[in-house]
């Protein structure tokens, strides 16, 4: 895709290892990219902004990969360290201080709930989802369950 020979790409890194790293970072610092301007759309729904934000942080992923691509992830945490769980962290900010800015923390505070509480529990049922999911649309589908049931005190 980049049309560039195996060899002429691994000019560019020093080895294998630097290579995955760089594609790592890129990776997931697009998908955080992503989410933030579909948190950031003006013009779109609570709703419609957080179905567009978990479609670029997860959805996108979803039925790409195969079964084994856990294992991947885990043999790569010695590669690239903290970069996932830190830019996860970034997108659980993201998307609290959307939900505390959309009026959601004063219809939670009511039952203790706090907008990271609800970001951190749409990121647990995306994860979820796209394990269970076989495609996209799939999870997308079920995805809006889960952000239609966070957003209901909003209707």
């Amino acid at each position: 895709a980049a049309k560039v020979s195996r060899q002429g790409l691994y000019l560019h890194f020093a080895n294998k290892e630097d290579l995955f790293r760089a594609t790592v970072r890129h990776t997931i610092e697009s998908a955080l990219a992503g989410a933030k301007r579909a948190l950031a759309t003006e013009n779109a729904t609570l709703d419609e902004r957080l179905r567009a934000a978990f479609d670029e942080w997860v959805g996108q992923y979803v039925g790409r990969f195969a079964a084994d691509a856990s294992d991947l992830m885990e043999a790569a945490e010695g590669l690239v360290g903290t970069l996932v769980t830190d830019q996860e962290k970034l997108f659980v900010d993201a998307v609290a201080a959307t939900l505390r800015d959309a009026g959601l923390a004063a219809a939670y505070k009511p039952a203790g709930i706090t907008p990271r509480q609800l970001a951190e529990t749409l990121c647990a049922t995306a994860r979820g989802l796209k394990h269970s999911c076989g495609t996209q649309e799939e999870f997308a589908r079920a995805f809006a369950i889960a952000v239609r049931i966070i957003c209901s005190p909003l209707a």
